[in-house]
């Protein structure tokens, strides 16, 4: 069924503001922890309980939305999802106890999971690579506008729980809006510019299709046998690709996770300046995403990649310098630039690595794994920090860059 331009534009923009709405509650944990821990009376370390919590969650639900999607349907399961994480940022805004917190982290995790999961899922089909790094853009403006509302909050004087209530609202209100287009997400037609969808995308079950003779001798695909899930697990490009994945996120939280603490206890700076540098550090996530989702058009996702990849390296070696605050601040930068193409370009190119017929449970399994990277890599970084120095941060980054770089090389070779 044709798809008139008027809902593909609105469906696209719907998913740029779920991206917002995504990015926003992990804006929210950097800035307000410091004053949610004093709080519940904890230690800086139990951060880990929540972001684990919430992988927990996420991995759960984006490694079963990447399996049963076309049972599901994307509207329906971005309805219920993020009416879900609206209910789970409720709680966070009216929890009396870090327990409770921990337990709706692992509904927001469900909830993020699945809208995460399922919007990459469509938009890989139905994207191309414009669109989708300025998908995963929203994104980083979300995160962006995170710290400025808690900081906001804080500094006004209120709770940090109003940062909380503020960002459930948001997301109620896009719940309805899923809601109201259920139907029109049903069709995965490209939108203008778009690459056309690859089998086993659409929503589609996956199968293998090889080229048969048509009419008039012209060549036409035709389905011959369904993928079988251990012949996607069977891959080494899904496991080197999920790995990439987690420690890509990885890096992306921790260093966004960490940097208040390392600017304000490490470098000297103030609470409101160094929480505008951590604004700053998610904003070049966002500026980037817009200018390289252009390049990336011109000049291909390898060569972007590539570059993107060396940068985040030399970003975290900024970080990883001693001196003044400034140099961590351009580190953040660097960072958050090289690092903004990085997800989503993974995304789109996964069916190159992995083979069409498995790309949609290929992309459930690297966001499950980039979820479960995400909360587990930068809580043990917190142990480490809590446990020796806030300058480890820059030295720990580097080490995942560097790792980063190697696993992409990996999953890239031929299969």
């Amino acid at each position: 069924m044709p798809i008139t331009p008027r809902p593909r534009a609105a469906l696209l923009l719907l998913a740029y503001l779920a991206f917002v709405s995504l990015g926003l509650p992990d804006g929210l944990i950097g800035v307000g922890w410091p004053s949610i821990r004093v709080d519940f009376g904890v230690p800086t370390e139990a951060v880990g309980l929540v972001l684990t919590a919430g992988t927990v969650g996420y991995l759960s639900s984006s490694v079963a939305a990447g399996f049963t999607l076309a049972r599901l349907g994307v509207g329906r399961l971005l309805a219920g999802s993020t009416l879900l994480a609206s209910l789970a940022l409720t709680g966070y805004a009216s929890t009396p106890a870090l327990a409770l917190m921990v337990g709706c982290a692992l509904l927001l995790g469900l909830g993020s999971g699945a809208i995460d999961s399922g919007l990459n899922a469509y938009a890989a089909g139905a994207f191309g690579p414009r669109h989708m790094n300025w998908m995963h853009a929203f994104f980083g403006l979300g995160v962006a506008i995170g710290p400025l509302i808690m900081t906001g909050a804080l500094t006004a004087g209120l709770s940090w729980r109003w940062g909380y209530a503020v960002v459930a609202a948001a997301q109620l209100v896009l719940a309805v809006a899923f809601a109201l287009t259920v139907r029109a997400w049903r069709d995965r037609a490209p939108v203008p510019g778009a690459a056309p969808a690859a089998p086993g995308e659409g929503g589609l079950p996956a199968e293998v299709r090889v080229p048969v003779a048509g009419a008039g001798g012209a060549p036409s695909a035709v389905a011959v046998a369904p993928v079988r899930v251990r012949e996607t697990l069977r891959l080494p490009a899904v496991w080197f690709g999920a790995l990439a994945f987690a420690v890509y996120v990885a890096i992306e939280v921790a260093a966004g996770l960490w940097a208040f603490l390392l600017l304000t206890e490490g470098r000297g700076l103030g609470a409101a300046v160094a929480g505008l540098c951590v604004s700053g550090y998610w904003g070049s996530l966002f500026v980037g995403r817009v200018v390289q989702g252009v390049v990336a058009e011109r000049l291909g996702a390898p060569a972007v990649l590539r570059a993107s990849l060396l940068g985040m390296a030399a970003g975290a070696a900024l970080i990883a310098l001693p001196g003044p605050a400034w140099l961590a601040v351009a580190g953040l930068a660097v960072v958050g630039f090289a690092a903004a193409p990085v997800f989503p370009l993974l995304t789109l190119t996964t069916a190159d690595r992995v083979g069409a017929a498995h790309a949609d449970r290929a992309i459930g399994l690297q966001i499950g794994t980039a979820g479960l990277g995400g909360a587990l890599i930068p809580a043990g970084i917190g142990v480490l920090l809590g446990n020796t120095s806030v300058e480890l941060l820059g030295p720990a980054l580097l080490l995942l860059a560097l790792a980063l770089v190697a696993l992409h090389t990996a999953s890239t070779r031929r299969r």
